[in-house]
């Protein structure tokens, strides 16, 4: 199985050649054009400095990545996380995701986040059995949610408990994140 690790910015090529194919093929994501190099490792670098981004690594390739990142930037939100898992053609449906989001877990609850919060495009069955298998509890649908490749397409929003509380709510800040109060 492949070796979990924090991610770098000087992954983005790698990590970014995973994710072109959901850009450029699928509706997995809204993006509709691929991001070049440097705003991928400036993403991951956001990412590190507040949340979490992993990267599964088999023989020196990286096969996945998950990240936790903001949910919205009002400050009520900030023990709150949005969360991704990306994993690389060939390698869906090993287990990978979910050993990438456990770890990932661990490290948004260490960091104060206490909720996970999910967007899955519809349909997408495996997907949404990968966040059931790792805690996800349906939250609602966005109907029409979201227009690429000239189709409508629903959203789900699903959510996990990280944790039952910040480690310190008199702080206003949780631990590692840039948003201030």
């Amino acid at each position: 199985m492949p070796a979990i690790r924090p991610a770098t910015p000087d992954d983005a090529a790698s990590l970014l050649e995973i994710y072109r194919p959901y850009v450029e093929g699928t509706a997995v994501s809204f993006e509709t054009e691929t991001p070049s190099v440097q705003a991928f490792a400036d993403r991951i670098d956001k990412a590190l400095n507040g949340w979490a981004w992993l990267v599964a690594e088999e023989d020196g390739q990286c096969v996945g990545y998950a990240y936790g990142g903001p949910h919205r930037e009002r400050a009520a939100y900030r023990w709150s996380t949005e969360t991704s898992a990306y994993i690389r053609a060939g390698w869906q449906g090993k287990g990978l995701g979910k050993m990438l989001y456990q770890a990932l877990f661990e490290r948004l609850a260490e960091r104060g986040y206490c909720n996970a919060l999910a967007v899955v495009v519809l349909p997408n069955p495996a997907s949404l059995a990968l966040h059931r298998s790792v805690g996800f509890e349906d939250v609602g649908v966005f109907k029409r949610g979201g227009h690429k490749f000239d189709t409508w397409h629903d959203v789900m929003w699903l959510q996990r408990v990280l944790r039952a509380s910040p480690p310190d709510e008199d702080r206003g800040t949780a631990p590692g994140t840039p948003w201030r109060v």
